[in-house]
């Protein structure tokens, strides 16, 4: 479906009967269609997945890709659903954003589910992979290259042709901004202030957003908040795609 929100046309993705939420924000170069595998595995659950402004089939405006942008949209989806208890769950650069919102302490937010989450540090990506990154938009072949680098095993066929879609649709705006900007963001000041629970899993082969990078650059800082960290066995950098199961499991248990 889509909705104008922030004057810029969304599109989100519902499934499950209308009632408490679980929302859920997609990864750099993701969709909300990244999160379907895990979604069907939550049949009795109202879910919500839109793209991120700039990416999937949500507009591309030439400005407003900071993380406080993202959050507004985020806030502005709540609102439009008038959605009343929320599950947060956000993956890679939907993390970040997810930190950014929780922050502001929104009345319908519950609890956080965070995966392979970017830090509220600057992300350390290296400097030759931020470039490759920056110089190969729109690219098959580097899209390829990106998710094989950054998954455990072989991804299915239709999982990993819709990985690759969802990356050659990301508007360039948005790829750049994220690079350049969000990605880069500090927002370390802001995590004292986000409190309930946080529940932070990571991929044990994860070799973008690891276990070790979690535990330094994210739990230190989230001192008003009740974390914890679990790990999945077997998986990589993109966990939705890779372990939707054990996802969805976790999410059953937060949400029970």
């Amino acid at each position: 479906m889509q909705v104008i929100l922030n004057g810029i046309t969304h599109t989100l993705y519902e499934r499950g009967p209308r009632g408490d939420a679980v929302l859920f924000l997609h990864y750099f170069g993701g969709s909300g269609s990244t999160w379907q595998a895990v979604m069907q595995h939550l049949p009795a659950t109202y879910c919500v997945a839109p793209d991120l402004r700039g990416f999937g089939g949500t507009d591309a405006p030439p400005t407003g890709y900071t993380l406080a942008t993202y959050a507004d949209d985020v806030a502005a989806i709540v609102d439009h659903f008038q959605l009343r208890r929320v599950l947060l769950v956000g993956h890679s650069m939907g993390g970040k954003i997810a930190l950014t919102l929780a922050a502001r302490r929104p009345p319908a937010l519950q609890a956080v589910l965070l995966i392979a989450p970017s830090p509220p540090t600057p992300e350390p990506i290296a400097d030759a992979e931020r470039a490759r990154l920056l110089m190969t938009h729109g690219d098959r072949s580097a899209a390829l290259e990106t998710i094989t680098k950054i998954t455990a095993s072989t991804l299915p066929t239709p999982l990993r042709e819709r990985a690759i879609t969802d990356a050659l649709r990301t508007s360039q705006v948005a790829w750049r901004a994220w690079l350049q900007h969000g990605s880069r963001e500090n927002i370390t000041a802001q995590m004292a202030q986000i409190q309930g629970k946080v529940v932070i899993l990571a991929g044990a082969h994860d070799p973008v957003i690891s276990a070790q990078l979690i535990d330094h650059e994210l739990v230190p800082y989230l001192t008003g908040a009740s974390t914890e960290r679990c790990v999945v066995p077997g998986v990589g950098h993109l966990v939705p795609l890779e372990a939707p199961q054990a996802v969805a499991q976790l999410i059953g248990e937060l949400i029970c």
